[in-house]
């Protein structure tokens, strides 16, 4: 069994020769920000290295690198033949797999980093490491991990069902309402026969009641599309003030009912 990432490690300062450190095979293929590098080693180059590296060593010359990726592309852009590194003590040496998730982790934990470039980096670590590793590595619940995954989150099981009885977007949401496969299954099976408007609002209803039966939250999808149009039967002095209110301010009576009825909701929910 994997032994559990943890950050708690030992290790020892090392010079090594650069060329000797190896970036595990698909981290190779990371898209790492150009702009980014360059500042980057434009300030190792006035400050100098602050934070050296981290590695392991997988044999007599080779060093796997577990996190500090942006920082040997700025060290080999500046052309270092040599750079310092922490290296690994053999009682604390990671796993491949909690070795993958270290590498990844301190560029999430980024302040610069975007909503894409955490859900792009979440994707790609939950791909190497899995979902359990993933989150667990990242400080992140998994409900939290599923968000920034969307629709890449979704078990296949559950991608099946796209187009034909769900679209992506919905199944999307649907699997962050209920991560249990088997019952966001029946779910499906329940609303695949909806028509889109009522099935964005059946799961609306859901969110709001996950514990509900079908037959509640279909009553109260229902109820949310009646309840967005309501006929109005004014008294005709009633009437007259809202037409002229209407032209003073270039609408119809009805665009200006509604107007009055959600400005007063909002004060009376203040």
């Amino acid at each position: 069994m994997a032994r559990k990432y943890t950050p708690t490690i030992s290790y020892r300062l090392k010079e090594i020769p650069i060329k000797e450190i190896k970036v595990w095979k698909e981290a190779q293929a990371r898209n790492l920000d150009r702009e980014g590098i360059s500042e980057l080693a434009k300030s190792i180059k006035n400050e100098g290295l602050l934070n050296p590296p981290l590695v392991q060593k997988q044999d007599k010359k080779t060093y796997l690198l577990m996190s500090g990726q942006r920082r040997l592309a700025a060290l080999k852009r500046l052309g270092a033949k040599k750079v310092p590194v922490h290296i690994i003590s053999k009682k604390t040496e990671y796993d491949l797999e909690n070795a993958k998730a270290a590498s990844v982790v301190e560029n999430i934990h980024r302040k610069d980093m975007n909503h894409k470039d955490i859900a792009d980096a979440c994707k790609f670590l939950t791909e190497q490491v899995g979902k359990s590793v993933a989150a667990k590595s990242m400080g992140m619940s998994p409900a939290t991990l599923n968000k920034y995954l969307g629709f890449a989150g979704v078990p296949d099981r559950l991608k099946s069902f796209v187009p034909s009885m769900i679209s992506r977007d919905e199944v999307t949401k649907l699997y962050l309402i209920v991560p249990n496969i088997q019952k966001a299954e029946k779910i499906i099976q329940n609303i695949s026969k909806l028509d889109s408007p009522l099935r964005k609002k059946y799961l609306t209803a859901l969110s709001q009641s996950p514990k509900s039966s079908h037959q509640k939250l279909l009553k109260r999808a229902k109820s949310f599309r009646i309840k967005q149009n309501i006929s109005l039967k004014l008294a005709k002095t009633h009437a007259k003030r809202l037409s002229s209110i209407s032209n003073k301010y270039d609408l119809t009576p009805d665009e200006m009912a509604g107007k009055i009825i959600s400005d007063y909701l909002k004060r009376k929910k203040r």
